[in-house]
C-alpha cells in the first residue's frame, strides 16, 4: 500500500474497500479467454456423437435425451413421461431439445447444448478467477484446468441435466463477486465524498444490477435441478456478510444492523423472490398447454392460488415423493452407486458406456468405455485446498477462500443428511469449477507477489507450470476412457488405478 493511500484514515478506508485493482490488460485478458474458450470448445465438440448404444443414448441420457424430444414434438412440454414421473424442472431438457432441433434425435442432436456449456463455462471461469486474483495469467489457468477436468470433460459430451446445473451457478457465483466490487466501489465515493456516515447504519446502495442477475442465475439453476436451492441458500448468506464488512471497512457505526436494515429486505428479493419467479417462469409451456403432465391436477381456485399453481404444487410433491423415496434398499446397490465422503477425491467414479466388442485398436477385441472422472492430478488435492481454504479463511480472514470455500461445500454437505438416499458421483458436476478455482488460489500463492524477488517469482512460476503441465499430461492420460476410443484390453486396464475404479 502506498504511501498516500495511508496519509489520513479516509484514504486507509478506501484503499481497504477497493482493495487491488483490476489488471489493466483487458485487451490481452479478453484475448486469453477468447481463444481458451474456443479451444474448450474444440475439445468438447471433438467427435461429439460418439458413443452411442447402437444409435441410442447412453446411461441416463436415455431419459433427457428423449424428454428433449419429446418437447420439440409438443410444444416444449412433456405430457408422457415414460419414467413413471418426470422428476425434474424442465429446463434443462429444453436446453437439449435446443440441440435436437439443430441435429434431430442423434448424438450430436442431443449433446450438443451440453457442449456449448461447458465451453461457457471456460469464459466464465477465466473471468471470475482473474477477478478473484486480479491476474490475468491466473484467469488463464482457471481455464486450462477447467477444460482438463474429466468430469466437466464428460458432462459436457452427455445429455444430462448437471452440466446446465453448472453453468448457471457458477454465473451466479460470477454475479455475487461482480456486486461485491459495485457496493465497495459505491461505499467508496461516498466516503470519499464525506456523507457514507451520515447515519449510523450506512448509506442505501441503490440498485443493485448484479445482485438481480445473481437471483436470475440461481432462478435457472433451480429450473434445471431442484439442489439449486443449495447455492441459492448460501450465496444470500454470503452476500449478506460481504455487506456488513464492507459497511464496517467503510466506518459505519453499526455495520451488521444497517446490513440487516439497508441490505436484507432487497436481498430477499433478488435472491429469493426473483428466484421463485424465474423457476415459475421456465414452466412456461407446461403452464400454457392443456395435456402436460399433471398440468390439470386442480381446476378450481382455492384462496389466492389459481388451479395451475395448485396442480404444479401438487406435482411437486409428487414428484419430492419420489426423491424421498429412492433409496437403497438392502442387496440392490446400483453398482456405481456412491457416497459424498468419496466424491471430494473422487474415488469412485461411474461408467457411463463400455462395449468390447468395437474394433480399431490393432488387436482381434477391442473396448470402447466412457468413465466419469476427475483428473486425478487435480481432484486428489481437494482435500489440502480444503484445509488450505479454511486456514486462510480463519486465519487470514481471506474473503476469496471464504467464497470458494462456502460454494464449494454448499455443493457436497447436503448430501450427507440423507445417506440412505442413491446417490451418484455426478452430483458433484457443479461444485468442479469451485475445486478449480480453490486450485488457482492455492496457485497464487505459490506464485508469489508481484513485490517478491526475481528468484521467488520464478521459482513459483517453475513450479506452478509444472504443474499445469501435469493436469495436462493426466487429462491426455484419461482421453481414451473419457471420449470412448477405442484401445486394447489391456489399456484399458491400465486406465483403471484404484481398485474403487473397477
Amino acid at each position: 500500500m502506498t504511501a498516500a493511500a495511508t496519509s489520513s484514515p479516509g484514504a486507509f478506508r478506501e484503499a481497504s474497500l477497493l482493495g487491488r485493482p483490476m489488471p489493466t490488460d483487458r485487451l490481452r485478458g479478453w484475448v486469453v479467454t477468447i481463444v481458451l474458450t474456443v479451444l474448450g470448445g474444440i475439445i468438447r465438440l471433438q467427435n461429439l456423437g460418439y458413443p452411442t448404444d447402437k444409435g441410442t443414448p447412453v446411461f441416463d441420457e436415455k431419459y433427457y435425451a428423449w424428454q428433449g424430444w419429446q418437447m420439440l414434438r409438443n410444444g416444449w412440454y412433456e405430457d408422457n413421461p415414460g419414467f413413471k414421473w418426470t422428476v425434474h424442472p424442465p429446463l434443462g431438457k429444453q436446453l437439449i431439445a435446443l440441440g435436437e432441433a439443430v441435429f434431430g434425435y442423434t448424438g450430436w442432436g442431443w449433446r450438443l447444448a451440453a457442449a456449448v456449456c461447458g465451453a461457457l463455462m471456460v469464459l466464465l471461469i477465466i473471468r471470475i478467477a482473474r477477478r478473484l486474483t486480479r491476474s490475468t495469467l491466473l484467469g488463464a489457468i482457471a481455464g486450462v484446468l477447467l477444460i482438463c477436468d474429466g468430469v466437466l470433460h464428460l458432462m459436457s459430451r452427455t445429455a444430462m441435466l448437471d452440466i446446465f446445473l453448472a453453468l448457471f451457478v457458477l454465473a451466479a457465483f460470477g454475479f455475487l463477486l461482480l456486486d461485491r466490487d459495485q457496493v465497495r466501489d459505491r461505499l467508496a465515493i461516498a466516503l470519499r465524498e464525506g456523507w457514507v456516515t451520515s447515519s449510523d447504519f450506512g448509506l442505501r446502495l441503490g440498485f443493485r444490477w448484479y445482485r438481480l442477475l445473481c437471483g436470475v442465475s440461481l432462478g435457472l439453476a433451480c429450473g434445471t435441478k431442484w439442489s439449486g436451492l443449495y447455492w441459492a441458500a448460501a450465496f444470500g448468506v454470503l452476500m449478506i456478510v460481504w455487506d456488513a464488512s464492507a459497511r464496517r471497512t467503510a466506518g459505519v457505526a453499526h455495520p451488521w444492523r444497517g446490513a440487516l436494515r439497508r441490505d436484507l429486505l432487497p436481498g430477499l428479493w433478488a435472491l429469493l423472490v426473483v428466484p421463485i419467479l424465474v423457476y415459475l417462469a421456465t414452466w412456461w409451456a407446461w403452464f400454457a398447454s392443456e395435456t402436460g403432465f399433471s398440468r390439470h391436477l386442480f381446476d378450481h381456485w382455492q384462496l389466492i392460488f389459481p388451479p395451475a399453481l395448485r396442480s404444479l404444487f401438487s406435482y411437486s410433491a409428487d414428484v419430492l415423493e419420489f426423491h424421498g423415496d429412492l433409496v437403497t434398499k438392502p442387496g440392490e446397490a446400483h453398482p456405481w452407486e456412491s457416497k459424498p465422503w468419496s466424491w471430494p477425491m473422487g474415488l469412485r467414479p461411474m461408467l457411463y458406456h463400455f462395449d468390447n466388442s468395437t474394433t480399431g485398436c490393432g488387436e482381434s477385441t477391442c473396448v470402447s468405455a466412457t468413465m466419469l472422472i476427475g483428473t486425478p492430478a487435480m481432484w486428489w488435492l481437494a482435500f489440502p485446498m480444503l484445509g488450505w481454504a479454511l486456514w486462510r479463511m480463519i486465519g487470514r480472514l481471506d474473503w476469496r477462500y471464504a467464497a470458494v470455500l462456502v460454494a464449494y461445500l454448499a455443493g457436497l454437505l447436503p448430501w450427507f443428511v440423507n445417506l440412505d438416499r442413491q446417490m451418484y458421483f455426478f452430483y458433484m458436476t457443479p461444485v468442479s469449477a469451485f475445486l478449480v478455482l480453490g486450485l488457482v488460489l492455492s496457485l497464487g500463492h505459490i506464485l508469489g507477489r508481484a513485490g517478491d524477488g526475481d528468484e521467488r517469482r520464478r521459482t513459483g512460476l517453475l513450479v506452478v507450470a509444472l504443474y499445469v503441465g501435469l493436469v495436462v499430461a493426466n487429462f491426455g492420460w484419461l482421453w481414451p476412457i473419457l471420449n470412448g476410443d477405442s484401445i486394447t484390453n489391456g489399456h484399458w486396464q491400465a486406465e483403471l488405478w484404484l481398485p474403487s475404479w473397477r
